[in-house]
């Protein structure tokens, strides 16, 4: 047995790159000790960051992910060499499809041993390029001042250009090396984005919107931090205003004026594609959004997006307007103060939005009963469960984008941890895990779909481990049930997806949690009121064959 109590001090290239994230704010990181990342480890107590040692790595990038939407902070990820990497790139790939601030360190060969092939541990063919081929940039760095260079060239891109991952490969001889760099070379740096809203373009759009009838805001992911400003926007054009899935609540959804993230049911996006003019702020309009090939607006379409790329992506804009979201729709309703608006005209034209948008409401409604009555009324009968202010992560399960995604009210950005585009399973449980650690003041929720969960339950143990409370809720249809659907559609018998169900109250409590069964509402209600009071790691099960809904919610 080991008698080390202390860790012994070495400023290696490990210790520099690790103070230079701390610099920046990052006080906690995800990922798994493995022989070839210790120096990325030595630091850690010493400079006060928090390791949470989950027990994949897919599991540890998809709860720096969580940690990340609720700090603005990009996840770190502590990778070893080889498979701990690669375990780790279905993460990034999220990262990089929603958009989202992701720094990835993990050890290489050393240098001079780059394509060796002589059965080194964790050999890997490539290592680099593999993470390369999924991040927006990969570095494989040969001195201590490059590794801190990469870490403020990360940061930078963060703040000045489209947040995606980045992978940051540290050669191991370099890794375990003292590093002679001086403080001030790894001091955190400003930076501000590159391109200021430009001010003919500002003004044209704000002609176009105060001469507008039927004006309609469509916020995607890129407007997160900028709930203030749209909000503002909104109620001075009286406009309503949708939502993609990674926009969720930057508009309070209690509001008015807030149709909700449903942009992939035809009533709401219909509200989009027949605005007279229509705003559309920090989205690609991509397909996984829309659930359809193109948005295909019939009126005039601003756009508003940090990337010169995005404007004409998927829709084309009479005006494109390059800048960071906050500031452009800052400078808009700064602009619009040269239309002066009629007080009377004012307040029919608002009572008349808020009364389509409530209509547009039921018509969601409506939709998504019609596309799946069960997971409609079950998502009600979840939402309505659910503690104020909770964060709620979930997967890509029927629960969640026929159910839950589109009945959830939510008042701020960031409360429904999600993957819209990359669509993957296993993502619920560790986000919400992150998301308990960077804001403990908030009730954590996964609902999820019993496939969904069997990709990450492992990850029950780092929540009992954490002492965190997180309470999953895994609504159990029997196994892969859309793509038994889609397998029905096309002429083929079930195969691979009707799936044994282990007892999942008893895989909680084996795991030091408690579990919980509901075959109603009132005991959805009860059993959610008991997970909140009992804290640690709480499940409730929900057999959706047997679950009974109010039939009031079936019906409405």
């Amino acid at each position: 047995m080991s008698g080390v109590t202390t860790t012994e001090a070495r400023r290696t290239t490990g210790w520099v790159v690790i103070e230079t994230l701390r610099g920046y704010g990052v006080d906690t990181v995800f990922g798994i000790p493995g022989t070839h990342n210790l120096e990325l480890y030595r630091p850690l107590s010493a400079l006060g960051i928090r390791p949470v040692t989950t027990r994949h790595e897919q599991g540890a990038g998809y709860a720096a992910d969580g940690w990340s939407l609720q700090t603005g902070l990009p996840g770190v990820v502590i990778t070893t060499s080889g498979p701990g990497l690669l375990n780790a790139l279905s993460a990034a790939g999220t990262a990089y499809c929603e958009s989202r601030p992701m720094i990835i360190v993990s050890p290489g060969p050393a240098r001079g041993a780059e394509f060796a092939d002589v059965g080194t541990l964790h050999e890997t063919k490539d290592q680099l390029s593999a993470a390369s081929a999924i991040v927006e940039w990969g570095r494989r760095v040969q001195s201590a001042d490059e590794a801190v260079a990469a870490v403020h060239d990360a940061f930078e891109l963060f703040a000045t250009k489209r947040p995606r991952p980045v992978y940051i490969e540290i050669p191991l001889d370099l890794l375990e090396e003292v590093a002679d760099i001086p403080a001030a070379a790894l001091a955190p740096r400003t930076f501000s984005p590159v391109n200021a809203p430009d001010a003919e373009r500002v003004a044209a759009a704000a002609r176009l919107l105060a001469e507008a009838g039927e004006p309609v805001i469509l916020a995607g992911g890129g407007s997160r931090g900028a709930s203030e400003e749209l909000s503002a926007l909104a109620e001075r054009l009286s406009a309503p205003v949708v939502t993609t899935l990674n926009a969720k609540g930057v508009l309070d959804e209690h509001h008015p004026l807030a149709i909700g993230s449903s942009l992939r049911l035809a009533a709401a996006r219909s509200r989009a594609q027949q605005a007279d003019v229509l705003l559309v702020v920090g989205s690609k309009l991509g397909e996984a959004e829309l659930w359809a090939d193109r948005l295909e607006a019939q009126g005039a379409v601003i756009r508003i997006d940090l990337l010169d790329s995005q404007i004409e992506k998927n829709q084309s804009a009479e005006v494109g307007i390059v800048a960071d979201a906050s500031q452009a729709l800052a400078a808009i309703l700064t602009a619009l103060e040269a239309h002066p608006v009629d007080a009377a005209a004012a307040i029919a034209r608002r009572e008349r939005a808020e009364a389509s948008v409530a209509e547009t409401r039921e018509l969601v409604r409506a939709e998504s009963a019609d596309l799946s009555a069960e997971n409609t009324g079950l998502a009600e009968s979840i939402a309505e469960a659910l503690p104020e202010r909770a964060i709620v992560a979930t997967d890509s399960s029927q629960i969640a984008y026929w159910g839950l995604l589109n009945t959830l009210r939510v008042s701020e950005p960031n409360s429904t941890p999600y993957m819209a585009t990359y669509a993957t399973l296993g993502y619920g449980l560790p986000a919400a895990l992150g998301a308990r650690i960077a804001a403990p003041e908030r009730p954590a929720f996964v609902v999820t779909g019993d496939g969904a969960l069997m990709f990450s339950m492992q990850e029950f143990i780092t929540v009992i481990e954490q002492r965190l409370d997180v309470t999953v809720i895994v609504v159990d249809n029997g196994g892969y049930a859309e793509i038994k659907q889609n397998e029905a559609d096309a002429g083929i018998a079930p195969v691979g997806v009707d799936l044994v169900q282990p007892d999942w109250v008893a895989v909680a409590a084996a795991f030091g949690g408690a579990g919980h069964r509901a075959t109603n509402g009132a005991e959805l209600a009860t059993a959610v009121d008991a997970a909140v009071a009992g804290g640690g790691l709480q499940l409730i099960h929900i057999d959706q064959a047997t679950f009974a809904l109010d039939a009031e919610e079936v019906q409405r």
